[in-house]
């Protein structure tokens, strides 16, 4: 009298292999997603740094005096942490014989900010200045 095993429980089952192939399939996929959120955390607190910057640097340009008090020159501060300069310097055209005709001149402004961590922005812009007596 011998017994069978009935063929259905001799099939049931993982077998050792498989669940270590399943294991390795999930930890990568894990590994991955884990990389891909610390890359987006990273971009996020950059652009975050970037925007802070860019709000700083809007903040000094705001804050310069009226274009007949913008004299030539530089001047610097801090503004939140973050050390700002700026430069107005006169603007050479490439027709700087047409200039001395007219009532304004160009001045070219240079805004820097720098952050806590050494990132730098910088803004060029050109005001116009009256002439004295023009």
């Amino acid at each position: 009298m011998s017994r069978s095993i009935p063929r259905r429980r001799l099939t049931a089952g993982f077998t050792l292999l498989e669940v270590l192939v399943a294991l390795v399939v999930v930890t990568v996929s894990l590994s991955s997603i884990g990389m891909l959120i610390a890359s987006t955390v990273r971009s996020t607190r950059s652009i975050e740094r970037q925007m802070i910057r860019l709000a700083t640097t809007q903040a000094v340009l705001a804050a310069l005096p009226d274009r007949d008090q913008l004299m030539l020159g530089n001047f610097s501060g801090e503004l939140a942490n973050h050390r700002w300069r700026v430069d107005v310097l006169p603007f050479n055209a490439p027709n700087g014989a047409a200039q001395q005709s007219r009532k304004w001149l160009p001045q070219l402004v240079v805004v820097q900010v720098r952050s806590p961590e050494g990132a730098l922005t910088q803004i060029s812009t050109i005001r116009l200045h009256s002439r004295a007596g023009g």
